[in-house]
């Protein structure tokens, strides 16, 4: 069986209704599945699984064989270490991550038919297009405008409506300190989705109340979070990395700090300019130059304005040799930190026309452009601006995906025309 029917299996849900243990006979309980990774590293994230009545949260592996894990190395990768449970067809020997430390593995069980693992590895072939998860194409194709302009603008405020979540859980996190909420929402998005747990992770480990006490020392801002990212090692080889250790350890030890495992940043297919430590030099400049970030966010309703704040100055690009963040990377921390923010809080304040005035800046910002929202224009949707690639993400990503047709205007409409040419 190829380990890509697995996957179907493992990211479809089809083991639901058997038994699940581990090989040592610790009862599995499946919470959720993850997100599938298509960068280097494990095949999944985020997953949730019950063993034996204790739940775990982390990330999930899938080979054919246990011995895959060795074949393919996994054991002399620190990357794997955070790996909770090991999903295999077949366990024929015990697996052990970097650490020492036996990984518990689970032999998944699903439907065994042959013609039905047949046909699963053919759906299987076509589960990476996103196109294929569309159950409307056809009627896309022949009718693009029965996606209606009313219906994105309500998944736009639906969208919203989700990170204005997510943003109220960091408020609880953070004690209701909108100021220290938001450094951690754009720290995970200055990992720019391939990072961005690890850059999430560094903003919660490194209390923005110590970067605020040195926030006059752009080396020492820098300093500080490079080596709490765990990312140090490979700066010692020059002057400047010789200071910054030392610079580390001196306010380490000030702030009883711990670094973290330099092994859960992923390297692998970027570019230079995305690469973490080029990243966490350009949030360590952000942080410098921008004082009172958040009063500059909300009181600017003018993307000529916002834009600005993160830009990093020309004399810092050349102390350090590096380049600028880019306007598309600044448009993705506009969509996915600034404007959020901007409406979460004007609903904090029971101020409507300013969260609708925040949405309305969607409008101004680029197109998003990514695998889904190529699909959706190969499916002839018209798509100007932000606020129509969010809200065909959020059409995707929580009705297409799940097969929530029922509850999409589009299939509710679809399912509408059928029933009437019935009778």
């Amino acid at each position: 069986m190829p380990e890509i029917v697995l996957h179907y299996i493992w990211e479809h849900c089809l083991w639901a209704g058997y038994k699940q243990q581990t090989t040592d006979g610790r009862s599995v309980e499946i919470l959720s599945v993850g997100e599938h990774n298509h960068d280097a590293g494990p095949d999944y994230s985020h997953a949730r699984v019950n063993i034996d009545g204790k739940e775990w949260v982390g990330n999930i592996e899938i080979h054919v064989c246990s011995s895959d894990w060795i074949k393919h190395r996994h054991h002399l990768d620190k990357a794997y270490d955070c790996v909770i449970l090991h999903i295999v067809r077949t366990a024929d020997k015990p697996i052990y991550n970097s650490r020492g430390e036996l990984v518990p593995q689970c032999e998944l069980q699903y439907p065994s038919d042959k013609d039905y693992l047949t046909d699963l590895f053919a759906a299987a072939q076509q589960m990476d297009s996103a196109i294929s998860r569309i159950g409307c194409a056809e009627q896309l194709v022949r009718d693009p405008a029965i996606l209606t302009d009313g219906w994105r603008k309500t998944l736009l405020r639906k969208r919203l409506e989700c990170k204005r979540a997510s943003i109220e859980r960091l408020l609880e996190i953070t004690k209701g300190s909108w100021e220290h909420a938001l450094y951690i929402s754009l720290a995970r998005n200055f990992g720019f989705h391939t990072n961005s747990l690890p850059f999430e992770q560094l903003a919660i480990n490194t209390p923005l109340s110590y970067l605020q006490k040195h926030r006059n020392s752009l080396f020492q801002l820098t300093a500080l979070l490079m080596g709490q990212a765990g990312l140090l090692d490979g700066l010692q080889v020059t002057d400047e990395g010789l200071r910054m250790v030392k610079e580390y350890e001196f306010l380490r030890t000030k702030f009883s700090l711990t670094p973290m495992d330099g092994s859960i940043w992923k390297h692998a297919r970027l570019r230079p300019q995305n690469s973490p430590e080029l990243r966490i030099r350009q949030f360590a400049q952000l942080l410098y130059q921008s004082e009172s970030l958040l009063s500059k966010i909300l009181d600017s309703n003018d993307l000529k304005d916002l834009v600005p704040l993160f830009e990093v100055s020309p004399e810092w690009m050349a102390c350090s040799g590096s380049k600028p963040v880019g306007r598309s990377s600044i448009d993705i921390l506009l969509i996915n930190t600034v404007i959020p923010y901007k409406y979460a809080y004007a609903l904090h304040r029971n101020n409507p026309h300013k969260a609708e005035e925040a949405a309305a800046l969607m409008e101004q910002i680029a197109p998003e452009n990514n695998t889904i929202i190529r699909q959706w224009r190969v499916l002839g949707q018209s798509i100007k601006n932000a606020a129509d690639t969010q809200a065909l993400l959020h059409l995707y990503q929580n009705y297409c995906q799940h097969h929530e047709c029922i509850n999409c205007e589009v299939g509710y409409q679809i399912f509408q025309d059928r029933q009437l040419r019935l009778f």
